[in-house]
């Protein structure tokens, strides 16, 4: 079966920063978009960052000149996040778009999440 897992969370200092990981693998055809979302404590989930199998990015506002996301290769995704801040602590999830077989439609994929607290 198709996993995502993701490392690098933690807890940090205001100010500083973080490098995210996420690692697909399992039976895979091909992985389209690869992305981060991030959830906090009474909020909805968020669109961090995505790009897209040709290297195309997109970010949400808030974290853009601070936080980069970068294709590593096929299967995995790393998010740079500087200069974080504690309006960045959250549960950090990656999501994927994969085919599985080559007439298969593309699915997302989501990873188990993983914990990053900002102190002040």
């Amino acid at each position: 079966q198709v996993r995502l897992v993701e490392s690098g969370g933690g807890l940090v200092q205001a100010g500083g920063s973080l490098r995210l990981s996420c690692s697909a693998s399992g039976s895979i055809f091909r992985i389209n978009d690869m992305g981060w979302f991030r959830q906090a404590p009474g909020k909805q989930r968020e669109l961090v960052a995505t790009i897209t199998s040709s290297g195309n990015t997109n970010y949400a506002d808030s974290v853009k000149g601070r936080f980069t996301i970068s294709r590593k290769n096929a299967k995995e995704t790393d998010l740079q996040m500087n200069s974080l801040n504690p309006e960045d602590t959250a549960v950090y999830y990656c999501n994927a778009e994969i085919k599985r077989f080559w007439n298969a439609p593309s699915q997302l994929y989501w990873g188990q999440g993983t914990q990053v607290t900002v102190s002040s």
